[in-house]
């Protein structure tokens, strides 16, 4: 299994709240349609306002053939609705899950 984490940093709870609005209404069903087995947005404790995406893929070729396909489509939507004019900051990760427990 495959993790693929989006981290925004946003500059307000207004902000924020439009942003998770985006990913529950539209952009987490998306990408599942575009391959991921799941998707699930988390809002982090401590400075800032952070949200963190997680989607999970079945493998890295999964994960892989939504690069070379969807991916950029959907990150466009993002630079549109929260581009640099916005204050909203992006930054990616992956990482292959090694333990796991329960469900």
């Amino acid at each position: 299994m495959l993790v693929y984490t989006v981290t925004c940093a946003l500059p307000s709870e207004e902000e924020c709240e439009r942003y998770l609005g985006w990913l529950e209404d539209d952009h987490l069903a998306d990408v599942v349609r575009a391959g991921a087995v799941s998707g699930e947005a988390v809002r982090l404790d401590g400075e800032g306002v952070v949200v963190e995406t997680r989607y999970r893929f079945a493998s890295r070729e999964a994960f892989a053939a939504y690069e070379r396909g969807p991916a950029e489509a959907l990150r466009a939507e993002g630079r549109e609705k929260f581009g640099p004019d916005t204050g909203v900051t992006f930054t990616r990760s992956v990482g292959e899950v090694r333990v796991a427990r329960g469900g």
